[in-house]
């Protein structure tokens, strides 16, 4: 089993007000949507534990004496571990009018005691607002309706009030603008490994900022999440990012704790032994009532994926199988400084859009492999009426021509045709030249002599994060055609056709290479000026 924790785990535990609500969860609350539906509810150790670190508070002469130690409490923990569960259990406990959640004083025995919020906003996020009242919200509404203290609240479809006291809990939209100045003294984030949209993570953002906005109320967040997949930009990844930086000492965190819990690396899942033993060590104390063998049917089950077992079930961060490129190996290709020179022989590759996605730009320098993004145009998330500058693309591409000597350009004339044909009129016909993606078997041949660039590490990179971004957006589309060998076609593209995920620079990249590929075979490489054609 492996764990990162933020703190360490060998630090002795502060004092805590989660003793008390670790006996109002089981004295007032019951299970939520599933098999023990309506029975009281229990914590196991790991979550009794996670309780307590939940509700530390600053220790006697502290600065900051008595109130909460952590503003943002972060968990990722393996599918079907009852983590929503556990968030609508202290969603209920922080909208209680008698819960003792915050501190009001110290016991003769030294131990913190506690008061309920006054006017509490809890605000529930999910990923999708058709989602929100399946997912924490969800359960909270139904544990509390089956609750004995149920009478104490008004429960409705999207709010549920205190009929004491005022206060209320809210299933949310992701409308960042919707939520920004709300006075929030709990806030919770389920599933962050599905926060990848522009709107979601800005609804983050701008969430985590409330939480100062009323001192007298300690607030904070939880966020819940199963392991983010690498590479997609998910609130999840730069969250466990971050935990890495502080758990490696590149980082400080002072009010920030991270709990995620995993399989070792070094089990294999490929043989059903493998598998049960990373499920066990995944699960901890819930194993004792996992539903093991039906989790060990999906292993066996040839529809479903290996990676999504892994990341799923044993919490190990991996890429879905349906990705077109490896991201954490294109991460491990970073090169901290470039070595092209003015006059260097280049090849280009440009791909994009003019309305509704990204334009970029692309080049790999012939005599070491490396590739740059010259320049990418992206459209805002929120805008209506954009358009690629034109004029800024030409500036760009002529620029180039004049820095490097490039041997040519490919350049898929999608919504570019007349300044692709401007291109070659002026700069080389030689030198700029269509190349359209749409070609099966020639895109088939492109990406696979980029996937063998990129696993062989042929290539290094500058790192840049919108490439990163765009190359994680990619997914392989396996056609029906064969070629010869009796492999399927393939193709990459967006997850679905109207999301927003970019991919363009990926695509850029691949013809850059081609490019590049291509030079290196015709013998071209000794450069000879800026744009000078060898």
């Amino acid at each position: 089993m492996t764990v990162l924790m933020v703190p360490s785990r060998d630090e002795e535990p502060w004092p805590s007000l989660g003793g008390q609500v670790c006996d109002f969860i089981e004295k007032n609350l019951v299970f939520g949507p599933g098999d023990l539906r309506g029975e009281p509810a229990r914590l196991d150790d790991e979550k009794r534990a996670l309780v307590w670190r939940m509700y530390e508070v600053h220790p006697k002469g502290h600065e900051q004496e008595g109130r909460r130690r952590f503003k943002r409490f972060a968990l990722s923990l393996a599918k079907g571990l009852a983590k929503t569960e556990l968030a609508a259990w202290i969603a209920a406990v922080e909208l209680h009018p008698d819960a003792e959640i915050r501190f009001d004083g110290w016991a003769r025995n030294g131990t913190p005691m506690g008061r309920p919020v006054t006017d509490p906003y809890i605000a529930m996020v999910s990923y999708d607002e058709e989602q929100t009242e399946l997912l924490a919200y969800g359960a909270l509404k139904a544990i509390l309706e089956e609750s004995p203290i149920a009478a104490d609240f008004d429960i409705g479809l999207e709010r549920i009030l205190r009929r004491r006291g005022g206060g209320q809990a809210e299933a949310l939209s992701s409308s960042p603008n919707a939520r920004d100045g709300a006075r929030t003294t709990f806030q919770h984030f389920d599933e962050t490994h599905r926060f990848i949209l522009y709107k979601l993570k800005q609804t983050h953002r701008v969430m985590l900022a409330n939480i100062a906005k009323r001192r007298l109320a300690d607030g904070w967040s939880l966020e819940t999440t199963t392991a983010p997949e690498p590479g997609v930009g998910s609130v999840a990844e730069t969250t466990m990012e971050y935990a890495r930086a502080v758990s490696e000492g590149r980082r400080e965190a002072r009010d920030f704790f991270y709990y995620h819990r995993q399989a070792s690396e070094d089990i294999d899942i490929s043989t059903e032994e493998g598998a049960r033993k990373a499920l066990i060590q995944a699960s901890g104390p819930a194993i004792a009532w996992r539903d093991v063998e039906s989790i060990i049917g999906l292993w066996h089950d040839p529809n479903y994926p290996r990676e999504d077992f892994d990341r799923f079930f044993c919490n190990r961060p991996v890429q879905s199988a349906a990705k077109a490129f490896d991201v954490k190996i294109w991460e491990g290709l970073v090169r901290d400084e470039s070595p092209v020179q003015d006059g260097d022989l280049i090849t280009l590759g440009f791909d994009g859009a003019l309305f509704h996605d990204a334009t970029g730009l692309v080049g790999t320098h012939v005599e070491t492999g490396y590739q740059w993004v010259l320049k990418v145009w992206e459209r805002p998330y929120e805008a209506t009426n954009w358009e690629v500058p034109a004029e800024e693309v030409d500036d760009v591409v002529r620029a180039a021509f004049k820095r490097w000597n490039v041997w040519r350009m490919y350049a898929d004339p999608a919504y570019w045709e007349t300044w692709l044909a401007k291109w070659a009129g002026e700069l080389g016909a030689e030198r700029v030249v269509e190349w359209r993606t749409n070609r099966r078997r020639q895109m088939t041949e492109a990406l696979g002599a980029y996937q063998t660039a990129i696993l062989t590490g042929m290539i290094s990179h500058d790192g840049d994060e919108a490439m990163r971004r765009h190359m994680g957006n990619a997914f392989r589309k396996e056609l029906a055609e064969l070629d010869e060998q009796g492999k399927h076609l393939y193709l990459i593209q967006k997850e679905r056709s109207d999301s927003p995920n970019k991919i363009d620079l990926a695509m850029c990249g691949v013809l850059s290479w081609e490019a590049y590929t291509d030079c290196m075979a015709s013998g071209a490489t000794a450069p000879s000026g800026p744009g000078v054609y060898v």
